[in-house]
């Protein structure tokens, strides 16, 4: 019940964008649960291998944490592993992405652990971590996007509108190439106030303190918290294991939503089946519809960030069929496995469960990110 006090707000508005999604897409023609017809092409035997393909991708998600860390304090995969399963589970029940907070929680050392002599994570390190770590793969996954947007030939002519969504085709391309923009910004801008500090936080004053002193130094104390999650730039070893490891989490992810499409019977008009760039659009438009802060388990919005970039590349008979198919397997396929790797997390983790309570009674912040 402390939860739905705490949150009642982000909850109403989280199940108002679920139930709008829901009807818009129920409307054009889709489903959240396909017809048992859908199903029909469907090569169950690979379901187990997707299954395989997310336990791989969730590793080096979960381990590569340590590289942005390494710079504070070494941490073992194994505490890395429970914390970040726990964390991502977070992630998918609560509204608003507000589970990000639990990972930096969990991982900071308490106050009552902290022996003289030892090296610390405190809750503003872990957090700025974190915030690098999601700069980073938006930035990462856009370039993705992309280049399959460029690159990858779409169907001709492009349909005016995204099959079931009241939104047109290039309105999708269009954003594809303006979270690249985004994230490059959001990038530039973190990597400026880590390499060159002094100078980022007094033009911040120059050209914010105009409107603002009070908020220019708030926006310049904030980007310089969240710029210290770069210290893995300055370690070659630990950047180039960053990056391959992403490499890896995004290679295999994008590996699993390609054999699972073709599991499913996705082929182009003449019976082709997909290819490897084409699924990477998929993922590409997904990972930047699910960036959006949303309603818990990501419902609809997941859907949708699938449902577009399909669009581009089969007809719509495949993308309300067997495409229906293939997005209802992912999605529950990972709200269940990232559940279940949740609980295992909290078993590893001790206290995890009481910790969570205190991350998710905070709210939006810490009272003290020092902590």
């Amino acid at each position: 019940m402390g939860f739905l006090r705490r949150h009642k707000g982000k909850l109403l508005a989280s199940l108002l964008i679920t139930l709008g999604i829901w009807f818009t897409l129920h409307k054009g023609g889709l489903k959240i649960v396909p017809e048992g017809g859908d199903f029909h092409a469907v090569r169950w035997w690979v379901l187990p291998l997707y299954v395989a393909s997310l336990a791989g991708f969730s590793w080096f998600r979960t381990v590569r944490w340590r590289f942005l860390l390494r710079a504070v304090a070494e941490v073992p995969k194994k505490r890395l592993l429970a914390v970040s399963m726990i964390g991502f589970a977070a992630i998918l029940l609560m509204p608003f992405r507000i589970g990000e907070f639990v990972r930096p929680y969990l991982i900071r050392t308490r106050p009552e652990n902290r022996k003289p002599g030892d090296k610390t994570i405190t809750m503003t390190a872990a957090t700025s971590s974190v915030v690098a770590e999601r700069i980073i793969d938006g930035l990462y996954l856009s370039i993705v996007l992309a280049l399959a947007l460029f690159l990858v030939p779409t169907v001709d002519p492009l349909p005016d509108r995204v099959v079931g969504i009241p939104v047109s085709v290039a309105h999708v391309r269009d954003g594809g190439y303006g979270m690249l923009v985004l994230f490059g910004v959001a990038f530039t801008t973190i990597a400026v106030f880590y390499f060159a500090r002094s100078w980022a936080h007094r033009a911040t004053l120059l050209v914010i303190g105009v409107v603002s002193r009070p908020l220019a130094e708030k926006l310049a104390g904030m980007a310089e918290k969240f710029a210290d999650g770069l210290h893995v730039f300055s370690r070659g070893k630990d950047m180039a294991g960053f990056l391959f490891e992403t490499t890896l989490y995004w290679g295999l992810n994008a590996l699993g939503m390609w054999m699972l499409a073709w599991g499913c019977g996705v082929v182009h008009a003449d019976g082709s089946a997909i290819t490897f760039g084409e699924t990477c659009a998929l993922m590409g438009m997904l990972g930047c519809a699910i960036f959006i802060p949303g309603p818990p388990g990501m419902l609809g919005v997941f859907q949708a960030g699938i449902y577009a970039a399909m669009t581009m590349y089969y007809p719509t008979s495949i993308v309300i069929g067997p495409g229906a198919a293939c997005v209802f397997l992912m999605y529950s396929s990972q709200v269940v496995f990232q559940l279940a790797a949740g609980g295992v997390g909290l078993l590893m983790e001790r206290g995890g469960l009481k910790a969570l309570e205190e991350a998710e009674g905070m709210g939006a912040a810490p009272a003290d990110a020092t902590q």
